[in-house]
C-alpha cells in the first residue's frame, strides 16, 4: 500500500508542477531584506532534494502530515514571524498555548528529522525556519497542490512569544470574517490572501470543539442541514475527542473543493463558511470554487508573502542544531 501511495504522490507532484508552470505569469511578491531565491545554492546545493525526498516518504505513509506541516508553518509565521519559535518546546513555550495544543507531534518530528538529515549533508548552515518553509511547500505540492518557489535565508529565534501574544494573532475557528480580515490586515495580508490561505483547509481534520457551536441546540442557519446531521453523529458535543475532515469531498487531496464545500454550505468552521456569506469575500470564494488554477495562483502568492512575515536574517537569531531548543551557547529562552 505504501508503494502505491508513493507512486500516486509522484504522479500528483508531476501534474501539480506541470499545472503551476503552464499557468505561470503571476508576479512574485517582493523579497524581505536578507532573503534570496538561491540562498543555499553554494552552501547546501542538495537541500531541496533532501527535503523533497523525505517529505515524499513521509506522505506515502501518512498523508495527514501535509496538513500538520501547513498548520505549524501558519502558526509560526502569524506569531512573532517565520522564525521557528513555535518549534521550541518547554512548559511555557508557544506549544502549550491553547491554539497550539493540537499541533501534530509527528509533523514537528518530521521537521527535526529533516534538521538532522540536512546537517549531515551540509553542516549547520540551514535554519529550522527555512526547513519548515521548504517542507511545507513540498507537502502542499506532493498532496496535489501548486508548486511555488520560496525565498530562503531565515534565521531561528532565540525566544518564543508569550501567551498574551499568541491568542490575538491566531484566529479561532469560531471567528467571524471581520475578525479574520483584521488579523490578516495586521500582517499586511489582503482579503484575497485571507480567502486563498483559508483554502489550506482543503486537507486535514478538525476537532469537535472547533465547530459544535454551529450544531444543535444553537444551529447555525448557514450550515446545510444534512451536513449538520453528519457532524452531530460524530460530534454530539464539544468534549468528544473525535475529528472530522475539513474538506468533506476530497479530504486528503489538495485541490479547490474546500470552496465548493463553502458554496454548498458544507464548510466546517464558522471561520470557513462565513467567507461565503460575507460580501467582502463571497466573490473570491465563488471564483476559486469555479477555477482551481485561480485558487492555486493566489494561494502560491499568499504563501510566499506569509513566509516572509517578520523574518530574522543576517546575524539576527541563530541556526538551531535542535529545532526544539536554542543552542547551548545562546541566550536562554525566556
Amino acid at each position: 500500500m505504501a508503494l502505491i501511495t508513493r507512486l500516486f504522490l509522484l504522479l500528483l507532484s508531476s501534474l501539480a508542477l506541470f499545472s503551476s508552470l503552464s499557468e505561470a505569469g503571476v508576479s512574485q511578491p517582493p523579497l524581505a531584506e536578507g532573503l534570496s531565491w538561491n540562498f543555499y545554492d553554494e552552501t547546501c546545493p542538495e537541500l531541496k532534494d533532501i527535503i523533497r525526498s523525505n517529505i515524499l516518504d513521509v506522505l506515502s505513509n501518512d498523508i495527514g502530515i501535509a496538513a500538520g506541516l501547513l498548520r505549524i508553518h501558519f502558526h509560526d509565521c502569524f506569531v512573532q514571524g517565520c522564525d521557528a519559535s513555535v518549534l521550541l518546546s518547554g512548559t511555557t513555550s508557544e506549544q502549550v498555548a491553547p491554539p497550539n495544543l493540537t499541533l501534530r507531534p509527528e509533523a514537528l518530528q518530521v521537521i527535526n528529522d529533516l534538521r538532522d538529515l540536512v546537517e549531515s549533508a551540509c553542516g549547520l548552515v540551514v535554519s529550522c525556519a527555512d526547513i519548515t518553509t521548504l517542507a511545507t511547500r513540498d507537502a502542499v505540492y506532493l498532496s496535489g497542490g501548486p508548486y511555488y518557489d520560496v525565498p530562503l535565508g531565515r534565521r531561528d529565534s532565540l525566544t518564543f512569544a508569550s501567551a498574551s501574544v499568541i491568542g490575538p494573532n491566531l484566529p479561532s475557528p469560531r471567528a467571524n470574517v471581520t475578525t479574520l480580515i483584521n488579523v490578516f490586515s495586521s500582517k499586511n495580508l489582503s482579503v484575497a490572501d485571507l480567502v486563498a490561505l483559508s483554502g489550506a483547509h482543503t486537507i486535514g481534520r478538525g476537532h469537535c470543539s472547533g465547530f459544535t457551536n454551529r450544531l444543535p441546540p444553537n444551529v447555525d442557519p448557514t450550515i446545510d442541514p444534512a451536513f449538520a446531521d453528519q457532524l452531530v453523529a460524530t460530534c454530539p458535543n464539544a468534549s468528544v475527542p473525535n475529528t472530522v475532515p475539513l474538506d468533506v469531498r476530497t479530504p486528503d487531496f489538495f485541490d479547490n473543493k474546500y470552496y465548493v464545500n463553502l458554496v454548498n454550505r458544507q464548510g466546517l468552521f464558522t471561520s470557513d463558511e462565513g467567507l461565503f456569506f460575507d460580501d467582502r469575500t463571497q466573490q473570491l470564494v465563488s471564483s476559486f470554487a469555479a477555477k482551481k488554477s485561480m485558487f492555486f495562483n493566489h494561494f502560491a502568492k499568499a504563501m510566499v508573502k506569509m513566509s516572509q512575515l517578520e523574518v530574522l536574517t543576517g546575524t539576527a537569531g541563530e541556526i538551531r542544531k535542535n529545532c526544539a531548543v536554542v543552542n547551548s551557547d545562546s541566550v536562554a529562552v525566556a
